[in-house]
This record gives C-alpha cells, structure tokens and sequence, in this order.
C-alpha cells in the first residue's frame, strides 16, 4: 500500500532530532534533573507519547478493513453517507461491512471454522468461538498505547472488559454499553396505535387483560379498515431471533423479572433458572393462547417472516405489538411519511396483573461483553484500534450521534440544535435521512457516553434527552401522552431507583466458550422452546397444560438442570471478576 507524504511528521522528526542533540551536548546534568524529579520524568513520557501518537494520527492513507457485524442495518449506504465520508476523510479508513442476515450463530460460527476472519468483528455473546478458534488478538497492549480516548472514556469500567477470571484478556471492547447512562427513551412494553387508546377514553393499560380489552373493544366496532381489509388484534415477530425479542423476553418482563436473556437469576444468590420453568410464565403464555383462540392474535405470527412482519404493520392494519421499537421502526416510519400518525404506537408498562413491577428500566450498570474485535488476520492493528479510538473521541461521537455541522444540526448560544427543516425530515422521511445522514452508524463500533451525559460544552452527547425528544413526536403522539398526564413514554414506566442495580450487569452479554456444555445444552433448549412455546400459544384452551407438562418434560430430558448449574457458575464468576476491580 502507498503511503501519502505527511509533511508535519516530517518536521517533528527533524524537531525530534535536533533536540536530541541538544540533549547529548546538555551531559549527565539534564539527565540528573529527570532522575530526581519523577514528575518532570513522567511529563518528558507524556510528552514522547504525545508526539508519537501526533506522528501516528497523521497517517491518513487509504485503508479499507472488512467489518462483520451480528446487527443488521438495512440502511447501510455502503460509507456513501455523509458521516462515513467524514469518517474517512478524518482517518483514512473505509469499511467493507457485512451486516448478518438470518441467525447470525451460524455465521460467526462459519467464521470461526474458516480461518479467513473479518478485520473488525462485532460477536456479541458469540465472541467465545472466537476466542476459541484464536480468531481474535488481545487488545489490552493496543489500547494502552494508541487508545487513549477509549482509555478516558471506559475509566475504570475497563476493568469489566476482562473476558473471564482465568484469562483476563480483552478479546472486545464493550461497545453496547454506554458510560454515564441515564436512559430517557422506553422502546419497549407493549405497543398500541394511538386511535385505539384515544376512542376507549385513554384508560389506564397496566395490565395484559387492560391491553387486552381495548384492542378487543376497537375490533369490535372497527373489524376492518377503510379499504376492507381485515384489522388484526396483535401480531408477533416470531422469525428466527425475532422471537426472543417479541415472543418470550416479554414473558419475563411482565413478570417481574430482569433482562437476563434466556434466565431468571436470583438476585441474593446470584443463582440462575431457565426461566421459562417459572409459573408465572406460564400463565402469561396461557393470556397468550387465550388471545389467540378469541381470535385477537394474529393467525400468521408462526409462519411470517421479518419481512411480512413490518410490512403488516406499515398497513396500519395492526392494532397491537409487543416489540421493541428498533425491531419495527421501519414499518412505523413508513406510516409517518404516510400521515398515518393516529396509527403509530405508544408504549405501555403491562404486566401479567398489578403485583408485579414492569422492568425495563431496572439498571445493569456498566455492561462488559459485548462489543467490538480485531481478528488476527487484520492488516493493521494499530491503524484499526486508532480508528476505533477516534471513534470514541468527542469529536467521532458527536458525529456519529449528531452528523456535521452546518447540515444536520447547529450550534446556537452555545447549544446543539437540529434545524427545523432537519427535524422534519427526521420525523416523516427517517429511513432516506437516515441512510443519506448515516448518522448512528457506528454506535455499536465506538465506545460511547450514554443518553443524559454531557461533554466539556455543556451539550448532550446524544441527541435522546427529553427536549429533543419532543421535537420527535408527532401532535397525535404528544395528545396521547397528555392524556396520560406524562411528557415522554418513560414516564409511565417504573424508574431505575425502583430497583436495585444488578452486581452482573446482565446475564445475556456472558460470553461463553463455543463448545462449553453450556452453550450446547442451551441450543438444545432453544431448539425445544421455539418448537413447543408457538404449539402451546396456538392449542386449543383445554390442551395448553397437557403440551406445557410435555414441553416441560423435553426440557428436563434434555439436561436443562444441568445447563443451568453451568450458567449460574458463570454468573457467579462475573460477579466475582467485577467485584475485584
């Protein structure tokens, strides 16, 4: 690869020179001052690193770096897009990224096995093939010395990048969790277009049978829409990974569990159960089987694809979703440039009955896990990790949260603001700005400060604090949320001080080994969970609790005890890694 000539390196080796000959004639007196001043020594090692990474930060020269990532982006413009052409032209690098399609599993575990690895490579809770098949390096040399914005920004928080307590190797820099978090948006819950709340009179939905009886009630006058087509109660997502998302996560969260992936973990003993074997589980599968035999779920949520899935509810035809809104904001925005805002959704805290607390809002802490990698096959390390550093600067983040100066925002009395002309294009045409903008990219490659933090201006890092919010919703949206006496959806949502924060983060950004017995008895249970859950939803009534029994008895021949004695030792070991920091 040719390297273009950086004049300013040339003048700082000249100047490195010239006072290194000025050192030489200056004798041992100099070097004496340094010896006996420790300051002044650790000040000449700052300044020699200094100059080093100036040196460094001026190789600009093309490089292009394969990226893989297990998180989709349909609006990836192939770096075309103004924030990735900034991105460039600040660090010289291009990506050639693949986003997985399908179940990403399978993919990492292709790239596992193949030995011709992406240069940068987002595994998420699959980096233990990885690490296994020697795929990736250890970062903790480069960041040391070429990171110093990922070093600034994680702090001590770094500390839980640590892969395990046998090898404290940093195989990923935690990327999906965000330092100095305050989370103002709540994209989950469940879901109702804002006609149906507003002609039952705005009533309380705290319940399932509250959710319920409102989408029944508007069925029940409006069975079709204007041009015939029948309504639909609630649609799934049921396909591939899709299904944990908006078919069995929610069965913990209104239950009173945490976000724990596919476990129910003790707080006290940090012990963990699949959690599907808790009873109060069941009985929320139970509403769902209930929903679909009075006709109010929607027949084709089993054999849908994603594809279908968003283009159902981009009809407007879908009166209610459990989801969260990343999974469908496509579909929705679809609806917005349409003009059909009474048919987006708000977001309600529901439950299986009052006595448990909604709990999407219970704090984790700052999250290792989870992040981003740098093969062994990768052509430049150096070069890839002080991408990743620029990243991370305040600079790479408010880029990739905000987009330029002077296009996507401005800055009036000091303050980030996104011009009107901006927002509105937000609002109504989000899916081509987001592509031609690019803007939120790279969050899952960056180190970054959470919603709520501030940098040395005064300025939000991102732009989702409650201000900006607003100037997102539609009128049709503020009148709902008026009506439920709250300014923004979290508002109706316990608040994080409700809960205690979890000394684990959470369980589902645990990388496990690839072929830790774990890991294989948990795809066994999966393999059973996504056969049996959809035949007890869609049996008649009289037999749900003779496939739940029968799907509870698969579990236990298949080891699930044993899975799950291996995972709480897991959990355990976090908690005393994180302990020690």
């Amino acid at each position: 690869m040719t390297r273009k000539t950086a004049k300013p390196y040339v003048v700082l080796m000249v100047l490195t020179l010239l006072l290194s000959v000025l050192a030489g004639c200056s004798g041992s007196s100099n070097n004496k001052n340094t010896a006996d001043n420790p300051a002044a020594t650790e000040a000449a090692n700052e300044g020699s690193a200094t100059a080093e990474a100036t040196a460094e930060a001026e190789d600009l020269s093309p490089l292009t770096l394969s990226f893989f990532a297990e998180d989709p982006n349909p609006n990836w413009n192939n770096m075309k897009d103004d924030v990735s052409k900034m991105l460039t032209e600040k660090t010289g690098v291009t990506l050639d990224a693949e986003f997985a399609v399908g179940d990403p599993q399978q993919k990492i575990a292709l790239i596992a096995a193949g030995g011709d690895y992406p240069d940068i490579i987002s595994a998420k809770a699959d980096i233990g093939k990885l690490v296994d098949a020697g795929a990736v390096i250890d970062l903790t040399e480069l960041i040391d010395k070429h990171a110093p914005n990922i070093k600034r920004v994680l702090g001590d928080n770094l500390a839980r990048a640590k892969y395990n307590n046998d090898d404290q190797s940093i195989y990923a820099i935690p990327t999906w969790a965000a330092v100095d978090e305050k989370k103002f948006v709540a994209g989950g819950g469940f879901e109702l277009q804002h006609r149906v709340v507003k002609e039952a009179g705005y009533p309380e939905i705290r319940t399932v049978k509250d959710y319920e009886n409102v989408i029944k009630a508007y069925l029940e006058k409006h069975p079709t829409d204007e041009n015939g087509n029948k309504n639909i109660g609630v649609s799934l997502n049921a396909d591939d990974w899709h299904m944990y998302i908006s078919v069995t996560n929610p069965a913990v969260a209104t239950t009173g569990g945490s976000d724990d992936g596919e476990y129910y973990i003790d707080q006290e003993t940090h012990e963990a159960i699949y959690h599907f074997r808790r009873p109060e589980e069941k009985e929320y599968f139970r509403w769902l089987n209930h929903m679909n035999d009075i006709g109010l779920l929607d027949k084709e949520s089993f054999v849908q694809k994603y594809d279908q899935y968003k283009a159902k509810v981009a009809t407007g035809r879908v009166l209610g979703l459990i989801d969260q809104d990343w999974d469908y904001n496509d579909a929705q925005q679809s609806l917005k440039t349409a003009g059909k805002f009474d048919q987006t959704y708000g977001h309600y805290p529901v439950t299986l009955t009052e006595e448990y607390k909604e709990t999407s809002f219970w704090p984790t802490g700052f999250m290792g896990g989870y992040g981003i990698s740098i093969s062994t096959t990768n052509p430049d390390p150096v070069r890839t990790i002080k991408f990743l550093d620029y990243l991370a600067s305040d600079e790479g983040q408010i880029l990739n949260n905000w987009g330029i100066e002077g296009k996507h925002y401005v800055v009036e009395n000091g303050k980030r603001v996104v011009p009107a002309e901006v927002q509105d294009r937000i609002n109504n045409d989000n899916m081509a700005f987001t592509k031609e903008s690019g803007i939120s990219f790279y969050w899952n490659m960056m180190v970054h400060y959470g919603d709520g933090a501030k940098d040395s201006t005064g300025n939000y890092y991102t732009k989702n604090f409650p201000e900006q919010l607003l100037l997102g919703y539609s009128d049709v949206e503020k009148e709902t949320l008026t009506a439920y006496n709250a300014t923004t959806w979290k508002d109706l949502f316990p608040k994080e001080e409700e809960f205690k924060e979890k000394a684990y983060g959470a369980a589902w950004n645990i990388a496990l080994p690839g072929e830790d017995e774990v890991t294989i008895l948990g795809n066994k249970m999966r393999d059973i969970t996504w056969k049996r859950i959809p035949q007890a939803i869609l049996a008649k009534p009289a037999d749900f609790d003779k496939v739940w029994d029968d799907y509870m008895a698969d579990l236990d021949k298949a080891g699930v005890e044993k899975m799950e004695k291996g995972y709480t030792q897991y959990v355990q070991d976090r908690v005393e890694l994180w302990s020690a920091e």
